[in-house]
């Protein structure tokens, strides 16, 4: 089985009464985008949007080969330990870790490590799985 062709990931929070400036004082950390339910954000490609809820958000580099442990690593470094921080954002917030994954070969895989599962089951954190496979056509 060939390694996962490339993956991303993003943290991320959403709630209608979700303050980006809260979460980042809670995490110590500033997202790549947040913004306020009815805020005016930008997109990565200069596009300008109203965001239907709050939301806060922070992504790492894609990696080619796939590494998710890496990614999780990368994210959570850049995070507060503070379980009850996480506790308390993760009981308000709808959150998640979103995982990008191109496969370019009909059969390949990846295994999350058990520091990667610890590291986010202690966060209260889901991982989701957006599942893109690049040999089909369109």
């Amino acid at each position: 089985m060939a390694a996962l062709h490339e993956t991303t990931m993003t943290l991320r929070f959403f709630g209608d009464d979700l303050d980006p400036d809260e979460v980042t004082a809670r995490l110590g950390c500033l997202p790549t985008f947040g913004a306020k339910k009815g805020g005016i954000w930008i997109t990565k490609r200069g596009a300008e949007k109203v965001a239907r809820t709050g939301f806060w958000r922070i992504a790492v580099e894609n990696r080619q080969p796939g590494d998710l442990d890496a990614q999780i690593a990368e994210l959570l470094e850049q995070c507060s330990d503070d379980l009850s921080a996480w506790t308390d954002l993760t009981a308000q917030f709808t959150a998640n870790v979103f995982c990008g994954v191109f496969m370019d070969e009909r059969n390949e895989g990846a295994s999350l490590s058990p520091e990667s599962m610890r590291l986010l089951g202690a966060r209260n954190l889901p991982l989701w799985f957006d599942i893109y496979d690049l040999t089909s056509p369109d």
